[in-house]
């Protein structure tokens, strides 16, 4: 299944430009500030879930991914998605990168594009074509358990958000099973979709 989701889940920041008290050249800063970013696991037995009915999951523009485990049938199977933050402003987004949920079997397709977490409101919105461009993917269900640290690499801040637990907003399942084309119940509402950390360098 192509699907942002992103799940994803906490916040963090835009990327400065500096040189390190080492010296670094201000193209090092630049890429290091460009690798804040958001990765998405999904939980465990979401991956074989989707591979049972013919979903795989992938992504496109600045989004990466790669599975987790033996294949995608396994039990223990996962996505990792990585998701460039582009800006922090109200939200943490990520404009340019999306996550697809893709039906083999019919060739019908979900995508999840421009996921933004808001932290303070426990929720990541996104566009969806054909749904809506500000659609609500996912609760961030543990919002108080987030943990954030503030740390210094590279003479660059590095602000982390870790743990978020990320699940289908209410509504979502129906929308993913109706956009691929599935039996009806074949992904429960609020289903739980994975975690998700958060790094902002700047």
């Amino acid at each position: 299944m192509r699907l942002t989701t992103a799940l994803a889940a906490t916040a963090a920041g835009a990327a400065l430009v500096g040189a390190s008290l080492l010296g670094a050249a201000p193209a090092a800063a630049d890429a290091k500030a460009g690798s804040s970013m958001t990765h998405i696991r999904t939980s465990p037995a979401l991956a074989p879930t989707l591979e049972s009915v013919g979903v795989v999951a992938y992504t496109q523009g600045t989004a990466t991914s790669q599975v987790i485990g033996t294949s995608l049938a396994a039990a223990d199977s996962s996505y990792l998605f990585h998701v460039p933050i582009s800006a922090v402003r109200a939200t943490v987004q990520h404009r340019g990168g999306s996550i697809v949920l893709f039906n083999t079997a019919n060739d019908q397709q979900v995508v999840v594009q421009n996921p933004a977490i808001d932290l303070s409101k426990g929720v990541v919105t996104a566009r969806v074509p054909g749904v809506g461009a500000n659609v609500t993917v996912f609760r961030i269900t543990n919002p108080a358990k987030v943990k954030k640290t503030t740390t210094t690499e590279d003479g660059l801040r590095k602000t982390s958000y870790t743990g978020a637990k990320l699940a289908l907003a209410p509504g979502v399942a129906d929308v993913l099973v109706a956009g691929l084309g599935l039996p009806a119940g074949s992904l429960p509402d609020g289903a739980a979709f994975g975690t998700a950390d958060v790094t902002v360098f700047g």
